[in-house]
Protein backbone atom coordinates (compact mmCIF):
# COMPACT_ATOMS: atom_id res chain seq x y z
CA UNK A 1 0.00 0.00 0.00
CA UNK A 2 1.02 3.73 -0.50
CA UNK A 3 2.79 5.79 2.13
CA UNK A 4 -0.44 6.75 4.82
CA UNK A 5 -0.43 10.76 4.76
CA UNK A 6 -3.50 13.03 5.92
CA UNK A 7 -4.01 14.56 2.49
CA UNK A 8 -6.53 12.47 1.08
CA UNK A 9 -9.92 12.50 3.03
CA UNK A 10 -11.51 10.69 4.31
CA UNK A 11 -9.46 8.11 6.00
CA UNK A 12 -9.28 6.41 8.83
CA UNK A 13 -7.09 5.36 12.08
CA UNK A 14 -8.06 2.09 13.37
CA UNK A 15 -7.01 -0.60 15.44
CA UNK A 16 -6.31 -2.27 19.38
CA UNK A 17 -5.33 -0.21 22.11
CA UNK A 18 -2.41 -1.63 22.80
CA UNK A 19 -0.03 -4.26 21.50
CA UNK A 20 -1.49 -7.38 23.16
CA UNK A 21 0.11 -11.59 22.72
CA UNK A 22 -2.23 -13.76 20.80
CA UNK A 23 -3.43 -13.26 17.68
CA UNK A 24 -6.01 -9.74 17.99
CA UNK A 25 -3.04 -7.86 16.39
CA UNK A 26 -3.06 -9.80 13.20
CA UNK A 27 -6.81 -10.34 13.20
CA UNK A 28 -7.72 -6.71 13.39
CA UNK A 29 -5.31 -5.79 10.61
CA UNK A 30 -6.78 -7.82 8.40
CA UNK A 31 -10.24 -6.59 8.71
CA UNK A 32 -8.73 -3.42 8.25
CA UNK A 33 -6.95 -4.01 5.12
CA UNK A 34 -9.90 -5.96 4.07
CA UNK A 35 -12.34 -2.84 4.55
CA UNK A 36 -9.83 -0.60 2.86
CA UNK A 37 -10.46 -2.47 -0.27
CA UNK A 38 -13.80 -3.08 -0.08
CA UNK A 39 -14.57 0.83 0.57
CA UNK A 40 -11.77 2.38 -1.29
CA UNK A 41 -10.66 4.00 2.53
CA UNK A 42 -7.13 4.66 3.82
CA UNK A 43 -6.75 2.96 6.56
CA UNK A 44 -3.38 2.95 9.19
CA UNK A 45 -3.37 0.74 11.51
CA UNK A 46 -2.83 1.79 15.29
CA UNK A 47 -1.46 0.35 18.24
CA UNK A 48 0.24 1.26 21.51
CA UNK A 49 3.39 -0.13 22.54
CA UNK A 50 3.10 1.27 26.27
CA UNK A 51 0.05 3.16 27.67
CA UNK A 52 2.51 5.70 29.83
CA UNK A 53 -1.13 7.31 31.49
CA UNK A 54 -2.49 4.46 33.34
CA UNK A 55 -4.71 6.01 36.61
CA UNK A 56 -2.52 3.41 38.84
CA UNK A 57 0.68 1.58 38.72
CA UNK A 58 -0.69 -2.03 38.24
CA UNK A 59 -2.60 -0.89 34.96
CA UNK A 60 -1.27 -2.68 32.25
CA UNK A 61 0.44 -0.85 29.97
CA UNK A 62 1.88 -3.00 26.87
CA UNK A 63 5.04 -4.36 26.29
CA UNK A 64 7.08 -1.92 25.46
CA UNK A 65 9.15 -0.01 22.95
CA UNK A 66 11.10 -2.77 21.58
CA UNK A 67 8.75 -5.73 21.71
CA UNK A 68 5.99 -3.52 20.60
CA UNK A 69 7.42 -2.52 17.57
CA UNK A 70 8.46 -5.82 16.26
CA UNK A 71 5.01 -6.76 16.80
CA UNK A 72 3.89 -3.47 14.91
CA UNK A 73 6.44 -4.10 11.77
CA UNK A 74 4.85 -7.88 12.04
CA UNK A 75 1.70 -6.54 10.84
CA UNK A 76 2.88 -3.96 8.80
CA UNK A 77 5.04 -6.46 6.93
CA UNK A 78 1.66 -9.18 6.72
CA UNK A 79 -0.66 -6.82 5.77
CA UNK A 80 1.12 -3.57 3.80
CA UNK A 81 -0.95 -1.50 6.25
CA UNK A 82 0.48 1.72 7.68
CA UNK A 83 1.29 1.72 11.32
CA UNK A 84 0.50 4.50 14.00
CA UNK A 85 1.84 4.20 17.32
CA UNK A 86 2.00 6.71 20.30
CA UNK A 87 5.57 8.15 21.90
CA UNK A 88 5.53 9.71 25.42
CA UNK A 89 9.00 10.66 25.00
CA UNK A 90 11.52 12.83 22.65
CA UNK A 91 13.67 9.78 22.79
CA UNK A 92 11.40 7.01 21.51
CA UNK A 93 10.52 9.44 18.67
CA UNK A 94 13.43 7.99 16.35
CA UNK A 95 13.18 4.42 16.99
CA UNK A 96 9.64 4.47 16.20
CA UNK A 97 10.15 5.92 13.23
CA UNK A 98 12.13 3.91 12.12
CA UNK A 99 9.41 1.30 11.91
CA UNK A 100 6.38 3.23 11.94
CA UNK A 101 4.68 5.71 9.36
CA UNK A 102 2.89 8.22 11.70
CA UNK A 103 3.77 8.99 15.23
CA UNK A 104 0.91 9.91 17.79
CA UNK A 105 1.43 12.61 20.73
CA UNK A 106 -1.10 11.32 22.93
CA UNK A 107 -4.01 14.49 24.56
CA UNK A 108 -1.82 14.48 28.15
CA UNK A 109 1.13 15.50 26.51
CA UNK A 110 0.06 17.94 23.15
CA UNK A 111 1.75 20.74 24.77
CA UNK A 112 5.40 19.17 25.38
CA UNK A 113 7.95 20.57 23.77
CA UNK A 114 10.61 18.49 23.64
CA UNK A 115 8.18 15.17 22.54
CA UNK A 116 6.60 17.58 19.48
CA UNK A 117 9.68 18.63 18.51
CA UNK A 118 11.32 15.37 18.38
CA UNK A 119 8.69 14.04 16.57
CA UNK A 120 8.80 16.59 13.94
CA UNK A 121 12.75 15.91 13.31
CA UNK A 122 11.62 12.57 12.19
CA UNK A 123 9.98 14.01 9.20
CA UNK A 124 6.79 11.75 9.57
CA UNK A 125 3.87 12.29 9.23
CA UNK A 126 2.50 13.10 13.43
CA UNK A 127 -1.01 13.20 14.40
CA UNK A 128 -0.99 15.67 17.51
CA UNK A 129 -4.32 14.92 19.98
CA UNK A 130 -5.88 17.75 21.31
CA UNK A 131 -6.05 18.16 24.99
CA UNK A 132 -8.95 17.66 26.91
CA UNK A 133 -8.79 21.17 28.62
CA UNK A 134 -7.32 22.70 25.05
CA UNK A 135 -9.71 25.22 23.38
CA UNK A 136 -9.21 24.85 19.46
CA UNK A 137 -7.17 27.47 18.58
CA UNK A 138 -4.85 26.49 21.62
CA UNK A 139 -3.17 23.96 19.31
CA UNK A 140 -2.10 26.09 16.78
CA UNK A 141 1.39 26.02 19.39
CA UNK A 142 1.70 22.45 19.17
CA UNK A 143 1.23 22.15 15.81
CA UNK A 144 3.90 24.90 15.24
CA UNK A 145 6.27 22.91 17.22
CA UNK A 146 6.13 19.98 15.32
CA UNK A 147 5.94 21.84 11.90
CA UNK A 148 9.57 23.47 13.17
CA UNK A 149 11.12 20.11 13.86
CA UNK A 150 10.63 19.62 10.39
CA UNK A 151 7.68 17.17 9.72
CA UNK A 152 5.56 18.89 6.95
CA UNK A 153 2.31 16.72 7.63
CA UNK A 154 0.56 17.27 10.82
CA UNK A 155 -3.02 16.43 11.64
CA UNK A 156 -5.12 17.28 15.15
CA UNK A 157 -7.44 14.66 16.79
CA UNK A 158 -10.39 15.93 18.38
CA UNK A 159 -11.29 14.07 21.50
CA UNK A 160 -13.63 15.58 24.00
CA UNK A 161 -13.28 18.23 26.43
CA UNK A 162 -13.66 17.66 30.07
CA UNK A 163 -17.38 18.61 31.40
CA UNK A 164 -17.21 18.05 34.91
CA UNK A 165 -14.89 15.02 36.45
CA UNK A 166 -15.60 11.93 34.79
CA UNK A 167 -17.60 13.02 31.35
CA UNK A 168 -16.22 14.65 28.15
CA UNK A 169 -18.29 16.45 25.60
CA UNK A 170 -17.48 17.07 22.19
CA UNK A 171 -17.98 20.62 20.66
CA UNK A 172 -18.90 19.63 16.73
CA UNK A 173 -17.53 23.25 16.18
CA UNK A 174 -14.10 22.26 16.68
CA UNK A 175 -13.36 20.38 13.62
CA UNK A 176 -14.08 23.91 11.33
CA UNK A 177 -11.57 26.13 14.23
CA UNK A 178 -8.86 23.30 14.46
CA UNK A 179 -8.81 23.98 10.93
CA UNK A 180 -8.78 27.50 10.69
CA UNK A 181 -6.52 27.58 13.48
CA UNK A 182 -3.28 25.21 12.49
CA UNK A 183 -3.89 24.36 9.04
CA UNK A 184 -4.29 20.53 9.88
CA UNK A 185 -6.30 18.27 9.11
CA UNK A 186 -8.97 17.45 12.18
CA UNK A 187 -9.74 14.42 13.21
CA UNK A 188 -12.76 12.71 14.94
CA UNK A 189 -11.19 10.38 18.12
CA UNK A 190 -14.59 8.22 18.13
CA UNK A 191 -14.03 6.17 20.85
CA UNK A 192 -12.09 8.03 23.20
CA UNK A 193 -14.65 10.71 23.34
CA UNK A 194 -16.93 8.63 25.07
CA UNK A 195 -14.71 7.50 27.82
CA UNK A 196 -15.51 8.34 31.49
CA UNK A 197 -12.22 8.53 33.28
CA UNK A 198 -11.50 6.94 36.17
CA UNK A 199 -15.03 5.77 36.35
CA UNK A 200 -14.67 1.77 36.02
CA UNK A 201 -13.71 -0.84 38.66
CA UNK A 202 -10.18 -0.65 39.96
CA UNK A 203 -10.29 3.04 38.42
CA UNK A 204 -10.06 2.41 35.40
CA UNK A 205 -11.48 4.45 32.29
CA UNK A 206 -15.29 3.43 31.85
CA UNK A 207 -17.30 5.05 28.86
CA UNK A 208 -21.00 4.83 26.70
CA UNK A 209 -19.96 2.67 23.91
CA UNK A 210 -23.50 3.14 22.50
CA UNK A 211 -23.05 6.72 21.67
CA UNK A 212 -20.20 6.39 19.36
CA UNK A 213 -22.74 5.71 16.25
CA UNK A 214 -24.53 8.59 16.56
CA UNK A 215 -21.66 11.40 17.65
CA UNK A 216 -19.55 9.70 14.67
CA UNK A 217 -22.35 10.27 12.01
CA UNK A 218 -22.69 13.87 13.83
CA UNK A 219 -18.73 14.18 13.35
CA UNK A 220 -19.13 13.03 9.65
CA UNK A 221 -21.32 15.76 8.72
CA UNK A 222 -19.65 18.39 10.66
CA UNK A 223 -16.46 18.35 8.54
CA UNK A 224 -14.05 15.94 9.99
CA UNK A 225 -11.28 15.21 7.72
CA UNK A 226 -10.77 11.64 9.21
CA UNK A 227 -11.81 9.39 11.99
CA UNK A 228 -9.95 7.55 14.74
CA UNK A 229 -11.30 3.88 16.03
CA UNK A 230 -10.11 1.73 18.39
CA UNK A 231 -11.59 -1.78 18.13
CA UNK A 232 -11.20 -5.10 19.18
CA UNK A 233 -12.60 -8.54 18.68
CA UNK A 234 -13.66 -9.15 22.25
CA UNK A 235 -13.61 -5.50 23.78
CA UNK A 236 -14.48 -7.25 27.56
CA UNK A 237 -11.28 -8.97 27.52
CA UNK A 238 -9.32 -6.06 26.22
CA UNK A 239 -6.40 -4.79 28.16
CA UNK A 240 -7.21 -1.33 28.09
CA UNK A 241 -10.70 0.60 27.08
CA UNK A 242 -12.37 -2.19 27.23
CA UNK A 243 -15.61 0.03 27.77
CA UNK A 244 -15.11 1.67 24.34
CA UNK A 245 -13.34 0.15 21.80
CA UNK A 246 -15.39 -1.11 19.33
CA UNK A 247 -16.61 -4.69 18.38
CA UNK A 248 -14.47 -5.86 15.36
CA UNK A 249 -16.90 -7.66 13.69
CA UNK A 250 -19.68 -4.76 13.82
CA UNK A 251 -16.41 -2.35 12.12
CA UNK A 252 -18.02 -2.60 8.57
CA UNK A 253 -21.45 -1.24 9.95
CA UNK A 254 -20.41 1.71 11.66
CA UNK A 255 -18.35 2.69 9.06
CA UNK A 256 -20.34 2.69 5.88
CA UNK A 257 -23.05 4.80 7.11
CA UNK A 258 -20.46 7.28 8.49
CA UNK A 259 -18.92 7.48 4.66
CA UNK A 260 -22.08 8.03 3.41
CA UNK A 261 -23.00 10.78 5.41
CA UNK A 262 -19.28 12.47 5.31
CA UNK A 263 -19.63 12.59 1.35
CA UNK A 264 -23.14 13.73 1.21
CA UNK A 265 -22.36 16.65 3.30
CA UNK A 266 -19.50 17.33 1.51
CA UNK A 267 -21.44 17.82 -1.75
CA UNK A 268 -23.82 20.30 -0.02
CA UNK A 269 -21.30 22.42 1.02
Amino acid sequence: MARFGFGHAPFLIAGPCVVEPGDVLPRVADVLAELSRRLDLPVCFKASFDKANRSRLAGQRGPGLDEGLRELERVRAATGLPILTDIHEAAQAAPAAEVVDVLQIPAFLCRQTDLLLAAGRTGKPVNVKKGQWMAPEGMRGAVEKVRDGGSTEVAVTERGSFFGYGDLVVDFRSFVRLRAATGAPAIYDATHSVQQPGQAEGGASGGLREFIPPLLLAAAAAGADGFFLETHPDPARAPSDAATQWPLDRLAGLLEPTLAVWRRAREAR
